[in-house]
């Protein structure tokens, strides 16, 4: 019999993206099995991370300050932003040390099942980035999955009115279905040397 309090903590870790209840009692026993060397470490940096990050006034990152590290680097390609759908996509580019331009990120794809609509994304501040007339490249780096496409022919209807930007998007090498969370680095730096314009 698990104690009421351990089965309140395993239950809501199996609400966790990837995870369910097998993997969420796997988790919560190691921890207690490591309280001291482990546990307290993960309260203590949970604790920093729910006191101390905040959304990218720019790009809708995440990081400790207003201004996330990447939209702040002097040495970034400010002329050249990758949409992404979510963060995890972001960080899974930037594991790739290859793009040096910018990012934004939507905050979700368009989803009839998932409720998510126009309105719940960052589109309006990707306008205002774009009004600058200093961007030369949007690339769209939406996932290959209906959501994402559906979301990628979305973003372009609303930001191919400035001209004075190129909007492409990756190459189809992305496996149809899959999220960038889940690709091998090679395949994604394929992906963008090889991205085409949308016309």
């Amino acid at each position: 019999m698990i104690a009421k309090e351990l089965d309140s903590i395993i239950s809501l870790i199996s609400r966790l993206p990837g995870m369910g209840e097998k993997s969420a009692t796997r988790i919560i026993i190691h921890l207690l099995k490591h309280k001291s060397s482990v546990l307290s470490h993960l309260i203590e940096y949970l604790k920093i991370a729910r006191d101390n990050t905040k959304f990218c006034k720019i790009c809708h990152n995440i990081d400790v300050n207003d201004i996330c590290s990447i939209c702040s680097d002097k040495r970034r390609d400010k002329d050249t932003i990758c949409i992404v759908c979510d963060i995890t996509d972001l960080w899974a580019i930037e594991k790739a040390h290859f793009f040096n331009g910018v990012y934004h990120v939507l905050g979700g794809k368009l989803s009839a099942i998932d409720g998510v609509t126009p309105s719940d994304l960052n589109i309006n501040t990707l306008s205002d980035r774009l009004a600058s007339k200093s961007v030369k490249e949007v690339i769209i780096a939406t996932s290959a999955d209906i959501d994402g496409q559906t979301t990628l022919f979305y973003t372009h209807d609303q930001i191919k009115s400035f001209d004075h930007v190129k909007i492409t998007t990756l190459s189809h090498g992305v496996p149809i279905g899959t999220c960038f969370e889940y690709l091998d680095q090679n395949t994604i730096i394929t992906a963008f040397n090889r991205r085409s314009e949308i016309q």
